[in-house]
């Protein structure tokens, strides 16, 4: 962390933070892509060649062109195999929710754990498909004044584009739901960590928060972790936050109470109480003891 208690945030990511999107052409030459931090972005991806994509709990493995939809509260990478060309687009959820029609949009099968967030495309879809996002990339760069709506509106274009269609069979056989859910969990949990600004404080502090986020009923999620791990959502989340507290109580500069906001909690009083009962200290004694 930098002294001000602020991780380093690659700068790709810090300008889709003050634009609220990103558009470009990939370089396939680059070996590494991009650094931009994925738990903040949605992504629209158009590329050919041979990946293995990993969503969720599970993997598609594809050589054609593909059009790719991911999710900041849902996992994945990408293993490239080769490349010849693509296309990508990271938006905020904010930027995207510059339309009260977007809400619908965020809550279909493209972005939900259960659905199929990758498609194969013909090469004439392919052509039609790149022209919008070349058409992004000019407007980005241009001092029109509307460009921020006009962008979004190609966005959703290619969202509806996509729903048209019958999502890709090469999707695995799924594994027992109660795994897959238990996993995706974990895994979104991990990706909430660690706290790089105390100015953005936790999003998801509760087991009704990841449900909302994983579209599932709270009660279902509970049984799922609980039949998988034999430990209830709540010890989970409990659990991690204790841990990242004693790292940011040992390793940066934060006041008690900075720590207490940003780990989601609205008075310090209820950080030094819910810690003390966890860990049977109080925050200042971890402090300064670093135990």
């Amino acid at each position: 962390m930098s002294a001000n208690g602020e991780s380093a945030i690659p700068p790709f990511s810090a300008e889709v933070k003050l634009k609220g999107f990103k558009v470009y052409e990939v370089d396939v030459n680059a070996p590494n892509g991009h650094s931009y931090n994925r738990k903040d972005f949605y992504k629209i991806s158009l590329n050919t060649g041979k990946y293995i994509f990993h969503y969720a709990d599970k993997s598609y493995e594809t050589g054609e062109t593909i059009l790719f939809f991911g999710n900041p509260r849902i996992p994945y990478s990408c293993d490239v195999i080769s490349q010849t060309d693509g296309y990508a687009c990271l938006f905020t959820e904010e930027f995207f929710r510059l339309s009260e029609r977007s809400e619908s949009i965020l809550h279909s099968p493209l972005f939900k754990i259960d659905g199929t967030p990758i498609f194969q495309i013909t090469q004439t879809r392919k052509a039609e498909i790149a022209d919008i996002f070349k058409k992004m990339i000019a407007e980005q760069d241009s001092d029109y004044a509307y460009k921020d709506e006009l962008i979004h509106s190609y966005i959703g274009l290619i969202i509806h584009e996509a729903l048209k269609l019958q999502p890709s069979d090469n999707s695995p056989s799924q594994k027992n739901a109660a795994v897959r859910i238990a996993s995706v969990f974990l895994e979104l949990l991990e990706r909430q960590f660690p706290i790089e600004n105390m100015n953005e404080p936790l999003a998801l502090r509760t087991a009704q928060d990841y449900a909302e986020a994983l579209s599932v009923h709270v009660n279902y999620l509970n049984s799922a972790v609980k039949k998988i791990t034999g430990q209830p959502t709540s010890i989970h989340i409990a659990d991690r936050i204790i841990a990242e507290a004693k790292s940011l109580l040992q390793h940066t500069d934060w006041s008690i109470s900075e720590i207490a906001y940003s780990l989601g909690f609205e008075y310090p009083t209820y950080f030094n109480n819910f810690f003390k009962k966890k860990t049977g200290y109080v925050p200042k004694t971890v402090r300064a003891a670093h135990l």
